[in-house]
């Protein structure tokens, strides 16, 4: 799970723009598509259990958590303005700001560590075990190793490298 440099350098951008807005910049896709590039970035803010429910300025409630559409318009604003000063992307490119979601992607592979026990879709750089595609229960991530462990169905215990993993999300579940 590496980002290719053009990523690295947005995210190295960007990163400040987004920590302006009091949320965390969980991660950035770059998309090149001819004459018009997108950018699509995601952010998450950590939860907090005590918080009290409040209506929001769209009259919606929250619970003190997640990602409102208010965090959303704001970062848009911020990265924007900053892009415009900055222009590394050239040509036209479309921004989008989101958060993760249920299903949200992993890009570093710290992020996996909080969801160990919970199902992942895997596609693999290189094959193993004759696969590319796995969907597989989390069973631990070693940070020192850079080293996944994965139980797919069957109950096969595999370890993956976190240099082979092309990309990674959550699969969500009730």
């Amino acid at each position: 799970m590496k980002l290719s440099n053009k990523s690295q350098a947005l995210f190295d951008l960007i990163a400040p723009a987004v920590a302006a807005c009091d949320v965390d910049l969980w991660g950035i896709e770059f998309l090149p598509q001819g004459k018009r590039s997108l950018l699509r970035i995601y952010i998450d803010k950590a939860v907090d259990e005590n918080a009290e429910p409040v209506l929001n300025e769209d009259g919606e409630v929250e619970q003190g958590r997640g990602i409102g559409v208010q965090d959303c318009v704001l970062v848009t604003q911020q990265v924007g303005a900053m892009l415009d000063v900055h222009d590394p992307i050239s040509g036209e490119y479309a921004l989008e700001v989101s958060s993760p979601g249920w299903d949200r992607p992993f890009f570093q592979l710290s992020q996996m560590s909080g969801y160990i026990g919970q199902q992942v879709a895997l596609r693999l750089i290189t094959a193993v075990e004759n696969r590319r595609k796995f969907q597989a229960k989390l069973l631990s991530v070693d940070l020192e190793n850079e080293m996944i462990q994965v139980e797919v169905e069957g109950g096969q215990v595999l370890e993956i490298d976190s240099h082979n993993i092309d990309k990674a999300n959550l699969i969500y579940q009730d």
